[in-house]
């Protein structure tokens, strides 16, 4: 498409986008009596209004009947996980039965690593970027130290040529190739969250299986983000949090993805709990563990009602604006945008700014990753203190995620203006 630096084409962006009116779902943020501007959904997304009725809605039941809300609620306790796994599935690329929501993001990789990371005295080590999320070495590393292994000697960690930024799936795929016998488990985070790169989790996936290897994804920065085919890229395991993209709110309910070809398979070495017991005997309350068939059978406890109802007030809403096609449509126009203006200020300051996100549309998630060569943070706080909230990254990025549930064109251009504004009152 063809951009043009100036508010009157950003408006009128906003005047032809279909999705415009969903912003008004959403609460935003005020500063001196405006919106703010919130670039900030990579790390937390904005409350649905209709978060407040889905939450009363489970308090009353609580109020009124007590366990009894169980069976009789509105939307019975009992079975309020499987209303999520269609709506998850959707947003996944999954079947329903390979989808549930529980738990929360790191405590689920862990159990599913007691499912997945088998290692063995030839295949024992475990391939991660070397830039991933902390959270994700933390699991590695305990994984390994628990299995008897030093992290060192367990853990191959990817790392982008010397001079870039991102990874390339060719060295990827060499990396691979190079330790293909020794390795048990790659887990990639399917967006990297540092800077917004998309792997090819197909390509890479279809590569780990044609070597005997597991292949798990944190989908973390991708969930509600980009689309995902994991049940066709036969992906062996996922998990996420929900409260980025998904706008569940602080701390809120994960959800994790086991291929159907590992669901079927009620042998397969896991954590147990009561919640994953095969539903129609479970209130025998007898001995000796038998999973549920597909995802379900990895959970533990009962469902968590109230983070849950948070997270169903915001897929209703993916469900209405059309889904992930829809969303990721608007999210490459309005992320390329914000970049076309970026570079615009680049060529007029002479280049202050490196965008380290990858250039393909393809390759990246709904963020935009800037490097300023000089005075960074100062330039971060300085935004901030004019209404915008994004995110810092040590040692030198400034996270931008223009979400297309609920930002805009014009939102992008005073954006970058006051990016301009910020460069030049620090100059």
């Amino acid at each position: 498409m063809n951009f043009e630096n100036s508010q009157a084409f950003a408006h009128q962006m906003d005047i032809d986008d279909p999705l415009a009116g969903f912003r008004s779902k959403f609460h935003i943020p005020r500063f001196e009596g405006k919106d703010s501007i919130y670039y900030c959904g990579n790390s937390l997304g904005l409350q649905p209004k209709t978060v407040i009725n889905h939450l009363e809605r489970e308090l009353k039941d609580w109020a009124d009947l007590g366990v009894e809300g169980h069976f009789h609620g509105k939307k019975p306790w009992f079975e309020y996980h499987k209303q999520f796994q269609p709506l998850l599935a959707d947003l996944v690329g999954a079947k329903p039965s390979e989808v549930v929501a529980m738990n929360t993001l790191t405590t689920n990789l862990h159990l599913l690593m007691v499912s997945f990371y088998r290692p063995t005295a030839k295949r024992f080590k475990i391939m991660v970027e070397g830039a991933a999320f902390p959270s994700d070495h933390y699991v590695v590393e305990s994984q390994a130290n628990f299995h008897g292994y030093k992290a060192e000697d367990a853990i191959i960690e990817l790392m982008p040529r010397e001079g870039e930024e991102t990874l390339r799936t060719e060295d990827i795929l060499a990396e691979i190739d190079k330790h293909g016998d020794e390795l048990a488990l790659i887990l990639l985070g399917g967006v990297n969250y540092y800077t917004g790169q998309f792997f090819e989790l197909e390509k890479i996936g279809k590569h780990a299986r044609d070597k005997g290897i597991t292949f798990g994804v944190d989908l973390a920065h991708a969930v509600g983000n980009v689309e995902l085919k994991l049940n066709e890229w036969h992906v062996d395991f996922a998990a996420w949090c929900s409260y980025k993209y998904l706008n569940s709110g602080p701390g809120g309910v994960s959800g994790i993805f086991v291929h159907e070809k590992h669901g079927e398979n009620p042998h397969l070495p896991r954590f147990a709990g009561w919640w994953g017991y095969e539903e129609e005997t479970r209130f025998q309350m007898k001995k000796g563990f038998k999973p549920m068939k597909g995802a379900a059978g990895w959970q533990l406890s009962n469902a968590m009602i109230l983070p849950m109802a948070s997270l169903l007030a915001s897929l209703e809403i993916f469900g209405e604006a059309g889904g992930v096609p829809a969303l990721r449509k608007k999210s490459e126009k309005l992320t390329g945008f914000m970049e076309f203006l970026i570079e615009d200020l680049n060529k007029e300051l002479g280049n202050p700014f490196d965008v380290i996100t990858p250039k393909d549309p393809s390759h990246r998630g709904c963020q935009l990753s800037i490097i300023a060569k000089k005075d960074g943070k100062k330039l971060f706080d300085y935004l901030t203190e004019n209404g915008v909230i994004a995110d810092w990254r040590e040692p030198d990025v400034i996270r931008i995620a223009p979400v297309p549930m609920y930002n805009g064109f014009e939102e992008a251009f005073h954006f970058v203006s006051l990016l301009r504004k910020a460069y030049l009152a620090l100059k």
